[in-house]
C-alpha cells in the first residue's frame, strides 16, 4: 500500500501538524507500507489531505490535486483530516475554505469532537481521531515531583505567535511573579515563539525546541498550562502531560476533551488564580492521575491505520458513491491556487 501525506515535513522545532506527518509517516513505514509527500507516483492508494491551502510553504499538494488525481486513478481513496478553524486565529475564511476542500474528501477525521461540530464540512462519512505525543520521546520517568515547598515551576510551548494561543494568561503569570504574595510561590517558563512586541519581565523566555530537548525542558518543571483559546487540539498540552505535567487548562475548544481529570480548568482571567489555588492543593492527585493518561502517538497513529485498512477494503464501494455528490463548480474552485 502507498499513501501520501499532503506535507513537507521538516527538521527541528516545528508545529504539531509536522508532528503528526512525522508519527503517521512512521507508523506507515514501520509496518512495511510506503509512504510519499506528493502525488507524482501514479500508484498511490490513499491521499491525505492537511491544509486547504494550496500555496502555504508547509503542504505539497492541496484539494485540487486530489481530485485531478482521482481522474487518472479512480481507485484511490481521500482523507481529509480537519485541525484548523476561523475560531482558533479570529479569521474569517478558513471553515469556507476547509468546507470547499471537503468536496474532495471521501472521508473527514477531526482531532477533537468540537471540529466536528463546527460548520467547516459537508457531513459525509467521518472519524474522531485524537492527536497524541511521541511517549518515546515525552515521557515521565525522570520528572522530579513537586515537594510543595519550593516554587511550583510551570512552563508552556508554542510554535505559532497568534494572540489566541493564550498571551493574556501568560503575562498574568508574568505579572504574578512580580508581585509578594506569589513571587516566591511561582516560577514560569515559555518556551517558542513569542508575538511582536511581546515581552516577558520575570518568567523565563526560551527560544523554540523539539524533540529530546524539549522533553528534558518540559521535565524540568511541575506544572504545564495552557491558556489557548479555541484550541482544535494541539500538541503542546499532551507533551505537557506525557512529560508528568499535571495540567492548568482554559475550558475552551478541544481542550477539556484531552485534558479533563487531569489538571485544573479555568474560564479565563477572572478565575485563573483559583485555578492555581486548586492545583496546589491537588497537586498529587493530579500527578497519580497522569499514569492513566493515553493521549500518544501510538494510539493516534494506530487510529489512522485502522481507518485507512477499513477505507480500501471498500474502495470499489466509496469510488461509485463519489460520483454522486461532487459538483464541477467545487472542483473548479479547489483548482485555484491560494
Amino acid at each position: 500500500m502507498k499513501v501520501a501525506i499532503g506535507y513537507h515535513v521538516q527538521d527541528g522545532a516545528w508545529g504539531g501538524g509536522n508532528r503528526f506527518a512525522k508519527s503517521l509517516a512512521q507508523a506507515l513505514v514501520d509496518r512495511g507500507d510506503k509512504v510519499v509527500f506528493d502525488l507524482r507516483d501514479d500508484d498511490i492508494d490513499v491521499l491525505m489531505l492537511t491544509d486547504p491551502r494550496s500555496r502555504s510553504p508547509n503542504i505539497s499538494f492541496a484539494a485540487g490535486a486530489c481530485l485531478s488525481y482521482l481522474k487518472c486513478r479512480t481507485e484511490a481513496v481521500v482523507v481529509h483530516r480537519i485541525n484548523e478553524c476561523d475560531e482558533r486565529k479570529g479569521t474569517r475564511w478558513m471553515n469556507r475554505r476547509l468546507k470547499l476542500a471537503n468536496h474532495a474528501a471521501d472521508h473527514t477525521v477531526f482531532i477533537a469532537s468540537w471540529l466536528r461540530d463546527l460548520d467547516l464540512w459537508r457531513h459525509g462519512e467521518w472519524s474522531v481521531v485524537l492527536n497524541g505525543g511521541d511517549d518515546t520521546v515525552f515521557r515521565a520517568d525522570r520528572n522530579m515531583p513537586w515537594d510543595g515547598r519550593e516554587p511550583l515551576r510551570m512552563v508552556t510551548h508554542h510554535w505559532g505567535t497568534s494572540l489566541m494561543k493564550g498571551f493574556d494568561i501568560y503575562q498574568e503569570i508574568d505579572r504574578l511573579l512580580g508581585t509578594e504574595t506569589w513571587e516566591n510561590r511561582l516560577a514560569f517558563t515559555y518556551v517558542g515563539n513569542l508575538p511582536p512586541g511581546f515581552a516577558f519581565e520575570n518568567s523565563r523566555h526560551v527560544a523554540p525546541l523539539d524533540g529530546e530537548a524539549l522533553a528534558r525542558e518540559l521535565s524540568s518543571h511541575h506544572v504545564y498550562v495552557t491558556g489557548s483559546r479555541n484550541e482544535p487540539a494541539g500538541m503542546h498540552h499532551i507533551e505537557g502531560a506525557l512529560c508528568g505535567l499535571p495540567l492548568v487548562y482554559r475550558n475552551s475548544g478541544a481542550l477539556p476533551e484531552y485534558c479533563d481529570g487531569f489538571g485544573e480548568i479555568f474560564d479565563d482571567l477572572s478565575n485563573f488564580h483559583g485555578a492555581l489555588g486548586r492545583m496546589m492543593q491537588c497537586y498529587t492527585e493530579y500527578k497519580a492521575a497522569l499514569a492513566g493518561y493515553n493521549h500518544t502517538a501510538t494510539r493516534m497513529t494506530a487510529g489512522y491505520l485502522d481507518l485507512i485498512d477499513d477505507l480500501l477494503a471498500r474502495r470499489s464501494e466509496i469510488a461509485a458513491r463519489r460520483r454522486d455528490r461532487r459538483s464541477l463548480g467545487a472542483a473548479m474552485l479547489n483548482r485555484v491556487p491560494w
